[in-house]
């Protein structure tokens, strides 16, 4: 099937045909327990297994007929060119300053030595310390070897390539990270749809920016059907953006006619919408049963254009199964729950993702070996389910959805 753009994506559950992943790598390695909670980690993965698990990942989705780019290729080509590349390093020191401990100039001279897939990799990985030569310190805080041990910080939570971008239709959202550890992280892709061969020329429609002011993130980013996309309130999204985001979808693609925000409890385990909501097929979705309030009510807001060119509506509505009905126009809609609604299997599993599924085509998706108990409801359902590996990934705080951005989805007939 040919598309009109190099970006499709329709649904959540269409036939994956294109996704970006992130190899998890040396970023992984520069974890230490002083520097766990400032870069977003709970615990060290180990590299060389976490890396297995993630091929594993990957040669399950090829299998499947699912063409893999990797971030840091991708990037890599799009630095092909010396002016790109120093303008993306300028920006990268520049966005760095929060993190860097030495002066800008001794951090360009060392990474402007690498060949670009190395500058790639040690943009992505930090620089530490301990690699810069003695000769290149040149004032006192560079010489404080007891310090923070890096002169500019790794970005360990790459390998969740949901999170920084989000194809909705045929254009993309290039997120504001609500972290700071993490704000970096949507340059790269800034740079890949501007600057590599396969994005620069086909002009893209951006429906977010980085340079907005308010947070917004891949994981709350749900595109239920071509005229449907579901973004969580959560600790990452906030309202404005999801209206920001709203009024300019609405403009740039007549094709989407509303936008659902579903508020979820504020907290790391809950982090973001697709830890807790994921769909799985046509009329069947998988759900924590915690996001639910007392009686079952939620804070929902679908929004839709207004009368007024720019202008939207908004309606409020109170109840998850109600609101999805009438969204997607079915009068049934299954809901699956984690851990199977059992207090300590659901609270369990949800901590480590078993409702974030990654649907490769309607009723297939991928899932995390360790939740067995959550797996075994989505079967019993009817839906196809794809193990992986799980006992590093999982460290991250992240499941098979949040490691992949899928650029082309088939649509759904």
């Amino acid at each position: 099937m040919t598309y009109p753009g190099p970006l499709n994506i329709h649904s959540e559950i269409g036939r994956l045909e294109s996704v970006i992943v992130k190899r998890p790598g040396y970023e992984v390695e520069n974890l230490t327990p002083d520097t766990l909670k400032h870069l977003l980690f709970d615990d060290i993965p180990y590299l060389p297994a976490i890396q297995r698990e993630h091929d594993e990942f990957t040669d399950r989705l090829r299998k499947r007929g699912t063409e893999v780019l990797y971030l840091e290729k991708l990037l890599a080509e799009a630095l092909d060119d010396t002016i790109v590349r120093e303008q993306f390093l300028d920006q990268m020191i520049r966005e760095s300053q929060s993190n860097i401990q030495c002066s800008s100039q001794t951090l360009k001279e060392y990474l402007r030595s690498f060949a670009t897939e190395d500058f790639v990799a040690k943009v992505m990985g930090g620089v530490r310390k301990s690699e810069i030569g003695p000769d290149r310190k040149t004032n006192l805080y560079e010489m404080m070897e007891d310090h923070h041990p890096f002169y500019l910080d790794p970005m360990p939570n790459l390998y969740f390539t949901r999170d920084p971008s989000c194809v909705i239709g045929t254009g993309i959202s290039i997120n504001t990270m609500a972290e700071d550890a993490r704000k970096r992280e949507s340059v790269f892709m800034d740079y890949i749809i501007r600057y590599h061969p396969r994005f620069r020329d086909t002009d893209v429609p951006r429906w977010y920016d980085r340079s907005s002011h308010f947070p917004l993130e891949g994981g709350d980013q749900l595109i239920l059907n071509e005229q449907t996309v579901a973004v969580g309130v959560s600790a990452r999204t906030t309202p404005q953006a999801i209206e920001e985001m709203a009024r300019n979808l609405f403009a740039g693609n007549p094709s989407f006619t509303q936008v659902v925000a579903v508020e979820i409890p504020k907290s790391r385990a809950f982090m973001h919408l697709d830890t807790v909501f994921t769909m799985v097929d046509r009329d069947q979705f998988s759900i924590h049963p915690a996001i639910h309030g007392p009686g079952g009510e939620m804070r929902i807001y679908i929004i839709r254009p207004g009368m007024e060119n720019g202008k939207v509506e908004i309606e409020e509505r109170t109840h998850i199964l109600d609101t999805l009905k009438e969204v997607l126009g079915l009068s049934e809609v299954g809901l699956i729950e984690c851990g199977g609604g059992d207090e300590i299997a659901a609270a369990r599993e949800q901590w480590n993702d078993g409702s974030n599924t990654l649907a490769i085509s309607p009723g297939v998706v991928v899932t995390y070996d360790r939740n067995y108990v959550s797996n075994q409801c989505l079967r019993e359902a009817g839906i196809e389910v794809i193990e992986i590996p799980s006992s590093e990934l999982s460290r991250g705080r992240g499941g098979p959805r949040c490691m992949s951005m899928p650029l082309v989805r088939a649509e759904v007939r």
